[in-house]
């Protein structure tokens, strides 16, 4: 950190004060050596989507890490139509918690009529850091579920006979992900709800008021976040990158089912992926043709460079299984386009001239079957073929 880039506090003396004045200069930090060409944004477009990213980690980082409790955790709805971070999901809502991993406690919820509901232990995410992998998991088909939907699991370094989260030494984040398929992406309504609650099986007692050094500390975490999320996210180069991510623009390398996902923060252990990279031209479309294996849940979705959707609330930007139109034969032909191409089956770029492509196939039964992919003029697409068939 550069003093020089803020003024000196007219509290000096206080923790806080040293604390927020870090935090300016980290965020001119931030728009000095993050929104650069150096890490990939040349373009308007792109530095506003680095703009973007900082602004939602912001709000993330006060919302979750700022007064977080890890002897008192509580589960925070992670994202949201105005909070886009680390690749989310429409069809998805997500919870994240900071537990002491020392610590025992009880997590009572309800499925909620989701078809996956699960719980991951992060390694690595304290004091504001983000997730280096995933050390624990335990989804519906592992804890017992009620017949209301209703369940009861218990979070702890020591082994329980059922219904067991483990926790270990460094290892106390727990995520959830809970995923519908509906017409409507249950992300898209910011009230939605999920039963959710979790308490230390030892009463710690009552909280300490906020004090100067509390809210430094705070502020420290949030600090941490912001740049983990932004200046010190890697940008790893293809060599390294996960075998699902393909190296082609535009084309899916349909590699076989990863079981490195564990080994990625924040990632689904459940779910194959599939990733490439997207370039449109405003008068192009990229028809994706395949089929679903047998899985739990399936969905495609788009990202911008920084790994978060376009605005969906009044924008089809993903697809999930019940959303799709099939062919006959049972495959699917989707379409990715700027513009409403008259066909099924359309997600929607919003503009976005480059950006992600991001499949999701959870608990899959076979090999995911390739998904083929090309560049037309999205003209030719509601122009009736030879055959009589649209194209």
């Amino acid at each position: 950190m550069d003093p020089s880039n803020s003024k000196t506090p007219a509290f000096a003396d206080d923790a806080a004060a040293r604390a927020y004045a870090e935090l300016a200069a980290v965020l001119s930090e931030i728009e000095a050596n993050y929104i650069s060409p150096d890490r990939g944004m040349h373009t308007p477009e792109e530095r506003t989507a680095g703009r973007y990213l900082l602004a939602n980690a912001l709000q993330h980082g006060f919302q979750c890490w700022f007064e977080v409790d890890p002897k008192r955790p509580l589960f925070h709805r992670w994202l949201s139509p105005t909070k886009k971070l680390l690749g989310d999901n429409p069809d998805a809502v997500y919870y994240g918690a900071i537990a002491d991993p020392a610590g025992s406690y009880r997590i009572r919820g309800n499925v909620h009529g989701a078809c996956y509901t699960s719980f991951s232990v992060e390694t690595g995410a304290q004091q504001g850091h983000l997730s280096k992998g995933v050390i624990s998991t335990l989804n519906d088909t592992e804890f017992d579920v009620a017949a209301d939907g209703s369940y009861e699991i218990i979070a702890s370094p020591e082994p329980q006979p059922r219904n067991w989260l483990r926790l270990e030494p460094g290892a106390g984040s727990i995520t959830t992900r809970h995923y519908w398929e509906w017409e409507r992406s249950v992300a898209a309504d910011p009230t939605f709800h999920v039963p959710l609650w979790i308490e230390p099986l030892e009463d710690p007692g009552p909280a300490a008021p906020m004090d100067d050094a509390a809210i430094a500390a705070g502020i420290q975490r949030v600090i941490n976040f912001v740049r983990g999320a932004t200046i010190d996210f890697p940008d790893l180069p293809p060599e390294v990158m996960p075998s699902w991510v393909s190296n082609e623009v535009n084309r899916f390398d349909n590699s076989a089912y990863d079981e490195s996902n564990s080994e990625i923060g924040y990632a689904a252990v459940d779910n194959a992926y599939l990733q490439t990279r997207y370039e449109l031209d405003p008068d192009q479309a990229l028809i994706m043709r395949g089929r679903f294996p047998r899985c739990r849940f399936g969905n495609v979705v788009l990202w911008n460079h920084r790994l978060q959707t376009p605005p969906y609330r009044h924008r089809r930007v993903s697809l999930n299984r019940h959303q799709v139109h099939y062919e006959k034969d049972g495959s699917f032909k989707m379409v990715v386009a700027h513009r409403d191409p008259g066909v099924p089956n359309w997600i929607d770029a919003a503009g976005l001239r480059t950006g992600m492509i991001f499949w999701r196939f959870l608990l899959p039964e076979e090999q995911v079957p390739p998904i083929e992919a090309e560049v037309v003029d999205v003209d030719t697409l509601s122009q009736p073929s030879e055959t009589g068939d649209e194209s």
